[in-house]
């Protein structure tokens, strides 16, 4: 236990369950007698050093201001007790409710509980609303989904994302790391046990290539009423969640609910490398108002608050972006209204055309696109300059624009096809064109076009056959300025980003029922946006760095004409100064394709982590290393995936296990 001025920090506690399990959690706890309203952080990625380092900018603020703040790991994950089983599983959510009925019950707890949490977080805060536990009074939701399989990180439009592999490897890498033998005795048997039973998550969400009970479990959009909890919503545009916010704002019936997007990436918004903002100021405004009763103004804030974007140059760096913030007092707001601009051979045109177009793309359009979810990785995982995708695109250009257009919604893509293969995708791609031909993504989103529009039914085309469908591109905010172009980019591929179908396959567009149908915003006078401030000081972690982190990406065409993209990450060594551990990681990926054989798609990853802790007096030397191994590849009826690991004892090999799959291709 340590003190400061102001708080006092535990580093660990047992949280018990009723079956007897226990999970580890930090707390921090404010000055005073208490009872206090409490804030609970769930999530798998160790409260000892996987999140120590942000935790350390979070929870001290809101302790200070007179919170209890717990972080708690989940079944099987950092020290706690029990194998994890899955994401977002009925084990998770059981426990996590047991976790809320604990918290209620402590003498040092008013009974108010707030949950809050970016992606895994913000995913189990929405859950557990859901569920509705009776200690759970307010959420704020980061970076997370209302639905498992539209908007999460394993299919998009009923496609399959490339990351369902990458984040599985991820995960794999994560769930493989010791348990800390100065908490847990136990730790060797514990840590061998937890690698031989670890699920074969890629395999297992690959299993479920249609939107069935498996994602349904853990999608609050299955029923809005049932969230009671006030939920604030925040997401960066950079980042990959972005449709969840203003979805929640729009249908939460039985709570308030706020939306707030910024320009961040994949992190909490005072830590953005974009553009940093007062995101204790954001949450402690929620609580305060919910969880103390206080009159913060929460319910006074507007429906949806908004970087309105503008054109600024692409790259793949966390850069600035050009804009403004506006806010919608209402969501669904009167000021947002659908404009139609049927396509064209030219374009678009005033009414509908006849005629036909053909959408055919190399498998490696997409090269432009950037990693899935910025901010994962070090850096330089943004899109780029789209016209070099666009160029071996089919696009659909407007005339320059006489005025700025406001964009503010999801833009749908209405087409009426036909195909030349049984299995096929289109992916849509909304941009701002410059002056000087350069190409900023705004919106983008691609449609497996076997699937209905539930995505619950997959069937294989009937070439040469007529078929029509409308999809939704993801959430947007952009101001387009006067002399640009708005651009839709079509084609049949997206790699890296998503996997691509068996064959290369040729659709045929029937302009008379194809459009694109933009969400305008016009507003003669706009409302006061109550924009987030500037990040305010807050504390860091208490760590040695021994390697600072650095990262670097590079592409390459082989011999054959195969498109190779290589990453290297190092996520640097730190000591943590209150209890010695030591830990380094690294990553590197590979993604591969023949630009003439969609089949040829491959993905390779690699994760290292290595342990230490010096002699103290209370553990001995330790030193461990994990090298994982993981790779997936296809030919036009199966996907293959395969994993391995490797552990090391100091420079003894005490474990290696390997595991391998095999899964029809079906529909994808």
């Amino acid at each position: 236990m340590t003190q400061s001025s102001a708080i006092t920090v535990t580093e660990h506690l047992w949280i018990p369950l009723p079956d007897g399990r226990r999970l580890a959690a930090r707390m921090w706890m404010p000055e005073g007698k208490g009872p206090f309203p409490v804030i609970l952080e769930y999530l798998p990625y160790r409260k000892r050093d996987g999140t120590a380092p942000r935790d350390a900018t979070t929870h001290p603020v809101f302790a200070a201001e007179g919170y209890a703040c717990l972080r708690v790991d989940i079944a099987g994950s950092g020290d706690s007790d029990g194998r994890f089983d899955d994401e977002y599983s009925e084990q998770e959510l059981s426990d996590g409710e047991a976790v809320l009925e604990w918290i209620a019950a402590q003498p040092w707890s008013s009974g108010n509980v707030g949950m809050i949490g970016i992606s895994w977080g913000g995913f189990n805060g929405l859950q557990m609303a859901y569920r509705r536990p009776e200690a759970l009074k307010a959420v704020v939701s980061v970076a997370s989904t209302v639905d498992r399989y539209a908007d999460d990180i394993h299919y998009m439009g009923g496609c399959l994302l490339s990351d369902n592999k990458n984040w599985a490897s991820q995960m794999f890498a994560y769930m493989t790391r010791p348990l800390d033998p100065k908490l847990r005795p136990d730790w060797r048997e514990e840590w061998l046990g937890r690698i031989n039973d670890l699920p074969f998550m890629a395999a297992d969400w690959l299993k479920h290539p249609t939107r069935d009970a498996f994602w349904k479990h853990g999608s609050v959009c299955e029923d809005w009423s049932e969230i009671k909890a006030p939920v604030l919503a925040i997401t960066g545009w950079a980042d990959a969640y972005v449709n969840a916010p203003s979805a929640l704002a729009a249908k939460m019936t039985g709570a308030p609910a706020k939306a707030l997007m910024g320009p961040w990436e994949h992190r909490y918004a005072h830590i953005s490398q974009i553009e940093a903002a007062d995101f204790h100021g954001e949450v402690l405004r929620w609580f305060d108002h919910y969880l103390k009763g206080e009159d913060a103004g929460a319910e006074a804030l507007p429906d949806y608050r908004v970087f309105l974007q503008e054109f600024t140059e692409p790259s793949p760096k966390n850069l600035p972006q050009n804009g403004r913030w506006v806010a919608e007092a209402h969501w669904p707001s009167p000021n947002v209204s659908d404009v139609t601009w049927p396509l064209a051979r030219a374009g678009f045109a005033a009414a509908p055309q006849a005629g036909t177009v053909v959408v055919k793309s190399a498998a490696t359009v997409g090269q432009a696109g950037g990693y899935f979810c910025p901010g994962i990785r070090i850096d330089n995982e943004r899109p780029g300059d789209q016209s070099v995708d666009d160029a071996a695109s089919t696009c659909f250009d407007s005339t320059p624009l006489l005025a700025p257009m406001e964009v503010l919604g999801r833009p749908r893509v209405r087409l009426a096809f036909s195909v030349d293969k049984p299995v096929a995708q289109v992916v849509a791609r909304l941009c701002d064109v410059a002056p000087s031909g350069q190409s900023q993504r705004i919106a983008y989103r691609p449609r497996n076009l076997c699937h209905d529009d539930s995505h619950e039914v997959a069937a294989k085309l009937e070439p040469g056959k007529r078929y029509e469908v409308e999809f939704e591109l993801n959430e947007c905010a952009h101001r387009v300025l006067a002399g640009h172009r708005l651009r839709l980019a079509l084609s049949t591929s997206y790699w890296p980003i998503v996997w691509p179908a068996p064959e290369a396959a040729e659709i045929t567009l029937h302009l008379e029922d194809c459009a694109l149908v933009l969400p305008e915003r016009r507003v003669e006078v706009e409302i006061d946006a109550q924009a987030p401030g500037a990040a305010r000081d807050y504390p860091r972690y208490q760590a040695q760095v021994l390697e600072k982190p650095w990262g670097e990406a590079t592409t390459k065409i082989e011999a054959d004409g195969t498109h190779v993209l290589e990453s290297y990450d190092s996520y640097g060594a730190a000591r943590d100064l209150s209890h010695g551990q030591q830990v380094s990681s690294n990553v590197r990926m590979r993604y591969a394709i023949h630009p003439d054989d969609p089949a040829s798609a491959r993905f390779d990853c690699a994760w290292v982590f290595a342990f230490g802790r010096e002699t103290d007096g209370d553990a001995p030397d330790w030193n461990l290393r994990i090298e994982t191994d993981s790779a997936m590849w296809c030919d036009t009826e199966t996907f293959t995936l395969w994993r391995e690991i490797k552990a090391f004892e100091g420079e003894d090999l005490i474990l290696t296990r390997d595991w391998k799959a095999v899964i029809p291709r079906g529909c994808h």
